[in-house]
């Protein structure tokens, strides 16, 4: 008995979790106009278990969906379809959602939608109390385990160039998502782990306002200087 009311649990949850995505997805393309499209997602432990039984080799139950064995941003990044892909039509992120639940929500950063600055996690919670000490306002912030990402208002390559010449060193591990990037956003799973948001956007039907990136660059450059860079790879 237990163990059916158990089962049934992990079932609500997994219905849940998914109504969650595509509800989240659709709040992001229609109430905010942010282009989405659904990630590449995680390959389920069966059919990893199922592949190491093929004699494919040990398959970790995280692994990314994708052909390519060694991903380093397991079920975080666009595949079929492509970034291109990304809309605000809400009948087609509920067609996407409904034939892939769970399905990370991946949003194409550039154009008129948000752009991120993302950097280590012990990075971003450093810059972020330096940016809080001096009353800096803040944008939402997303995060996952490994890296948290600034969301701001968009910018172009120009306006980053001339930014970053005027600092003596960046700092690998500090990456900038403008035109033809993209960011992962909650509540999406991925091989890093469940991504949240460290600053929740404001509860209101608006689309939430962001910093200019020249408000913000300073302080995680610094921040990032001053970690110890455990983690430069693109991790999310």
């Amino acid at each position: 008995m237990r163990e059916i009311l158990g089962r049934r649990r992990k079932l609500l949850f997994r219905r849940s979790g998914r109504s969650a995505l595509l509800g989240a997805a659709l709040h992001c393309a229609t109430e905010w106009q942010w282009p989405v499209l659904p990630g590449v997602g995680l390959r389920s432990a069966g059919r990893a278990a199922a592949g190491a039984r093929l004699g494919l080799g040990e398959r970790p139950a995280r692994q990314c969906s994708c052909p390519d064995p060694d991903c380093v941003v397991p079920g975080a990044h666009p595949f079929d379809p492509g970034l291109l892909a990304a809309t605000t039509d809400a009948r087609m992120v509920r067609w996407w959602w409904t034939n892939r639940p769970d399905a990370p929500i991946v949003l194409a950063t550039g154009g008129r939608a948000p752009c991120a600055v993302s950097l280590p996690a012990v990075a971003g919670a450093r810059a972020l109390a330096a940016l809080d000490h001096f009353g800096v306002r803040l944008g939402p912030v997303v995060a996952t385990p490994t890296r948290w990402s600034l969301l701001v208002s968009p910018y172009d390559l120009p306006e980053l160039g001339e930014l970053l010449h005027s600092q003596d060193w960046v700092p690998s591990s500090l990456r900038f998502h403008g035109e033809g990037g993209y960011v992962v956003l909650p509540p999406s799973q991925t091989g890093a782990g469940r991504v949240r948001w460290e600053r929740p956007p404001a509860s209101t039907p608006a689309a939430p306002w962001l910093p200019k990136v020249a408000t913000i660059v300073d302080a995680l450059v610094m921040a990032s200087t001053s970690t110890p860079d455990g983690d430069s790879r693109l991790a999310y």
